[in-house]
């Protein structure tokens, strides 16, 4: 694909371009001051847009209102094709309004295709001066080792199921037993290490704030923290991103938050996909590990609300990740600024407690739709 030069100046704004009166997304404080909603940026990618909306002006635009109404923060990664290109065009076209200190840019590392992963330090490194090049910046607020479970060593007895068995009597079988924390279980948990150390030596050389680790089997990610944690020089992580764990289907993140936070010494957790990937919504993409049954469980789910179900759906991660004792910041993929208004309406209806009781209880019913089919709170298999 053509990617578009860097745009001088930004298109006029238009009556979409601009948000609606009300209340701006909020910062949620210490200790990395991130808004309650993040831009995920995924979305500038093929998986889910076209060449000609990723060469046209409407990421710009989608990038622009966004910040205007207070997501001050952006996720990205080099495994989301062009997306890191094209938010860097876009924030230099916008840098008049917002300066480089206005916002923050989260990206990632590691993973570069479907199957292609590269942990190693030199990569890591590389990866990293690649991204500040294509965003146009001269540091970045945090960068991710992604989708860890690719390369650490296989630690689980199956792939599949309720994730928060491993914090209880199957604790042993995924390595989270007391006295294994810094129990490294093969090549693939030295490969995380070795990457993870090359990004704390970037963190001290200053092109790096914060640093983390992304990816989908709760346990898995709270084994590798534990063991970042009790492997010299003994630093936990600044973050930690969990997706498609603090959804309408599988809301499983909220009880590993206390084991991140009080075991792994985790400093900020981040929630991601409040409509999992894609799954939650009408048409969801081919490529969706989730099976038919899973699929047919959201569309039986679908008809129990009245309403639009992914603003069910988006409003119910938001009331999830606002009100445990830490808010956690909550990522969501924007394609163009009609999805950025949405999701602050949906924000600002849960906020508001606007239709707070009928909210709830259409939560409840569309959630016992996928008890009923034995697919609440549960996990497909990654990888």
């Amino acid at each position: 694909m053509t990617l578009p030069p860097t745009i001088d100046r930004p298109p006029e704004d238009e009556e979409i371009d601009l948000p609606t009166a009300g209340p701006l997304v909020p910062i949620l404080g210490e200790p990395m001051g991130l808004p309650a909603i993040i831009f995920g940026a995924g979305t500038f990618a093929g998986q889910y847009n076209s060449d000609d909306y990723l060469t046209g002006t409407i990421p710009l635009r989608a990038v622009r209102l966004a910040l205007r109404y207070g997501i001050r923060t952006i996720d990205t990664s080099p495994y989301y094709g062009p997306s890191e290109i094209v938010l860097g065009n876009a924030l230099s076209a916008l840098r008049e309004e917002f300066p480089r200190s206005s916002y923050k840019l989260m990206t990632k590392c590691g993973r570069y295709g479907v199957s292609t992963f590269d942990y190693s330090p030199t990569t890591i490194r590389e990866s990293v001066k690649r991204s500040l090049q294509r965003l146009q910046t001269e540091y970045l607020d945090t960068v991710y080792l992604h989708d860890v479970e690719f390369v650490a060593t296989p630690v689980a007895p199956r792939p599949t199921g309720n994730p928060t068995l491993a914090l209880k009597d199957e604790a042993a079988a995924y390595g989270l037993a007391q006295g294994d924390e810094a129990k490294i279980h093969g090549e693939g948990d030295q490969k995380i290490l070795a990457a993870f150390y090359e990004l704390q030596k970037l963190k001290e050389e200053g092109l790096v704030k914060n640093i983390g680790i992304t990816g989908f089997p709760l346990p898995t990610l709270l084994r590798l923290a534990i063991l970042i944690l009790h492997t010299p020089p003994y630093k936990s992580l600044d973050v930690l991103l969990s997706y498609s764990h603090l959804c309408l289907q599988n809301s499983a993140l909220l009880e590993f938050i206390p084991h991140f936070y009080e075991r792994a010494k985790v400093g900020q957790l981040v929630a991601a996909s409040p409509l999992s990937m894609g799954l939650l919504t009408a048409t969801p993409p081919n490529w969706h590990p989730a099976p038919p049954e899973l699929r047919q469980a959201v569309i039986e789910s679908s008809k129990t609300w009245k309403g639009d179900f992914p603003n069910l759906a988006v409003g119910y991660s938001i009331r999830r990740a606002s009100s445990v004792e830490k808010p956690l910041p909550l990522v969501v993929g924007f394609s163009n600024p009609k999805e950025v208004h949405e999701c602050i309406k949906a924000w600002r209806e849960v906020q508001a407690e606007s239709g707070k009781s009928e909210r709830q209880e259409g939560e409840s019913v569309a959630r016992q739709v996928f008890q009923d089919a034995g697919y609440l709170d549960w996990s497909w298999a990654s990888p």
